[in-house]
């Protein structure tokens, strides 16, 4: 019971110590907030799916090259005990699922909205992750289903996301994961990163459909009856 403890504690705090740093960014990485930005400034893009097909593919490339990454700083500092190189990759790919919400719409520093930046981690694996606790309905309709769910459930949800996070980061599991690929050393680990990088972001641009217009003014409603 007591090991169960320790770990449920390892992967709360390995799943909030990704969201903050791929939130406001860590060594040479600026925040997602700023991220977005640019790509909406971006005259060149026709649309909000040209510009997050475009911030995946450059995310991708970043994940191949992590290791470039760790070695400016700011990594090796994360407050978790786990390998610069996949604490990187990971904030990496939370700082591109944050930026694909903004894009579409959303406010990540909300919690529920942190929930599922943090599952779209899982990419492929998000719906096993989440068996029996009902959110089938949230991951087929994005942020609304989100909105709707308890506070009970995204406690499971962030529990069963961590603990996921913690396997893929034994060394048995990446073992397993690398054995998939037919290259070897650090180009096997960063074309690893690079395709889990890909099924982040498709897992981000189904779960964060565009926002309905609707909650958007109700959200702009509520700021400005605070301020009155």
């Amino acid at each position: 019971m007591e090991k169960l403890q320790i770990a449920e504690s390892k992967a709360r705090a390995v799943a909030d110590t990704i969201i903050t740093y791929g939130l406001k960014g860590v060594g040479p990485l600026e925040s997602a907030a700023g991220l977005a930005k640019k790509y909406l400034n971006d005259a060149r893009f026709a649309s909000d799916e040209d510009r997050i097909n475009t911030l995946i593919k450059w995310e991708m490339a970043k994940n191949f090259t992590t290791g470039f990454l760790t070695g400016l700083g700011g990594f090796l500092a994360l407050p978790i005990s786990l390998p610069a190189g996949l604490a990187a990759s990971w904030v990496v790919q939370a700082r591109m699922v944050s930026a694909i919400a903004i894009l579409r719409g959303y406010n990540p520093a909300a919690k529920k909205v942190k929930t599922f930046i943090l599952l779209c981690l899982l990419g492929n694996s998000m719906k096993e992750a989440l068996k029996g606790v009902g959110t089938k309905i949230a991951l087929q309709t994005g942020r609304n289903a989100a909105v709707q769910l308890p506070a009970r459930l995204l406690v499971e949800i962030n529990k069963r996301i961590g603990m996921r996070l913690l396997t893929k980061a034994s060394q048995k599991g990446l073992v397993n994961l690398v054995k998939g690929i037919p290259l070897i050393g650090g180009a096997a680990s960063g074309c690893l990163d690079a395709v889990s990088c890909r099924l982040v972001g498709n897992a981000a641009k189904a779960v964060f459909k565009k926002a309905p217009k609707k909650t958007l003014s109700a959200t702009k409603t509520k700021k400005k009856a605070k301020k009155g």
